[in-house]
């Protein structure tokens, strides 16, 4: 007892520690004061997070109060990530989530494919990536798609095999959640439209007389991600093993479960309407104008109207309302970085220091810079938008071909989501889940980042060279 809470002690002093050293720091040319503090209090509670001398909310809301008590930003400003759509479609689809638990729809279509592909965990777990590259080219979203449905059946998986977040979290469950997370993050990478930023990474690389198409994209990223989606469960059930593996009885098991269960409810078929207008709307809400956010506080309302779920059932879900604190004031955080001038500054000191490398070796380097820059990212769009163009101007400038450059650094953008528990949108939900501890999250984030990076340079610039990138 006195051992944990004295490394509770260190690990917030630690914390402080760093954010008073960085607080000091005299700014370089071309940085503000305001946004050295701004980066202080960033890393202070990005720290926090990691050690977690407290709960992640706790920290997150210290981060927060610093930020409006300092002065480093108005009150207004610092509470600015808590409008942020992102954030709320994250918070939804906690909520939608626990409308397929309760429903036992979720239990249901997990033992459905249980039945079709249950002979495995590891078949399991590439029923689920396949459920996700089947839906990503219609499903602009990535947190809709991957948080709104992926989601809510891994973790009905999980807990039909008694696996739970704390209790035999890596019976089943630890694995299946983070594969299907590894997963999503490669498939956000394989199509135009799979992906919220990758429209904005084609129309940027027009500036640099790039023209992507939905199949050039498409094609590009085929083979690199197929291979990357056949290796990455691999590794994880070699190096991050569930304890269940073989589940030769899980057929009849699956059978005897939905017998059980008997004819579909009035309640899981409200369930299913409401998932399948979700669907519907997030696939047309380009063309309607509709945001995801909006056709989840739609879905959301059905379930409330029609008492699928109830305004408790909304109350207790903790996870949502935690994931909520700390993901807002860290989406508040990084978007004024980037407002404040601080990641402008960084990409202008990386470029002075690759001048005069071969084209390749500055390529490589610059996208490893853009790649892991991502660790101060709470938001892959806010990345895309603050130095995906500089990034490809530069590399450009340094001779790399263009469609190579735009294409390397666009499937980048998807891929550096799997780093950390905030890196993108459906990182906060499956970590949320509880399966996973934050030291395990970031290690195999690394791990997979490294597998992702090697593949796509040498067999991605391979299929490039064949395709006439080069």
């Amino acid at each position: 007892m006195s051992r944990v809470f004295n490394k509770k002690i260190i690990s917030f002093v630690i914390s402080v520690l760093i954010g008073l050293l960085i607080w000091n720091l005299t700014p370089p040319e071309g940085v503000t004061v305001q946004a050295i503090h701004m980066f202080a209090i960033f890393m202070f509670t990005v720290i926090g997070v990691i050690l977690r001398p407290l709960p992640i909310g706790t920290v997150a809301f210290l981060g927060l109060t610093l930020t409006a008590a300092t002065k480093t930003l108005t009150f207004e400003e610092a509470f600015s990530g808590f409008v942020h759509p992102i954030v709320w479609l994250i918070v939804i689809a906690f909520f939608i989530s626990r409308g397929f638990i309760k429903t036992g729809l979720g239990e249901r279509i997990a033992y459905f494919i249980i039945k079709l592909l249950g002979k495995s965990t590891l078949g399991m777990a590439y029923g689920m990536i396949l459920t996700d590259l089947v839906l990503a080219p219609a499903i602009p979203s990535i947190t809709a798609r991957v948080g709104g449905i992926i989601y809510p059946i891994v973790n009905s998986l999980s807990k039909a095999f008694g696996s739970e977040p704390y209790s035999h979290p890596r019976r089943l469950g630890a694995f299946l959640i983070k594969t299907s997370f590894q997963g999503s993050v490669i498939i956000g990478g394989m199509f135009l439209t799979s992906m919220a930023g990758n429209p904005l990474v084609a129309d940027i690389a027009k500036t640099v007389g790039v023209n992507i198409t939905w199949g050039t994209w498409a094609l590009a990223a085929s083979v690199p991600g197929l291979i990357c989606l056949g290796i990455v469960p691999l590794f994880l059930y070699k190096f991050y093993p569930p304890e269940v593996k073989e589940t030769p009885d899980a057929r009849s098991f699956a059978n005897t479960k939905l017998k059980e269960m008997g004819r579909i409810r009035i309640q899981e078929w409200i369930m299913i309407f409401s998932f399948i207008l979700l669907l519907t709307l997030w696939v047309l809400g380009p063309y309607i104008k509709m945001g995801a956010v909006i056709a989840a506080l739609i879905g959301l309302s059905i379930l409330l109207l029609t008492s699928v779920l109830t305004w408790d059932d909304v109350i207790k879900e903790k996870g949502a309302w935690n994931t909520l604190m700390w993901f807002a004031t860290l989406i508040m955080m990084a978007g004024f970085l980037n407002q404040l001038g601080l990641t402008t500054w960084f990409s202008n000191y990386v470029q002075t220091h690759v001048q005069g490398l071969y084209w390749f070796t500055a390529f490589v380097i610059l996208a490893l810079v853009y790649f892991y820059s991502h660790y101060f990212f709470a938001s892959v769009v806010a990345h895309i938008g603050s130095m995906y163009s500089p990034f490809l101007l530069l590399c450009v400038a340094m001779g790399t071909p263009p469609m190579i450059a735009a294409l390397a650094l666009g499937f980048f953008s998807n891929l550096y989501g799997g780093l950390t528990h905030y890196g993108c949108g459906p990182a906060p939900i499956f970590f949320g889940s509880g399966y996973v501890k934050i030291t395990e999250w970031w290690k195999f984030g690394l791990f997979i980042s490294l597998i992702n990076i090697i593949i796509y340079f040498t067999i991605g610039s391979a299929w490039w060279s064949f395709l006439g990138h080069f």
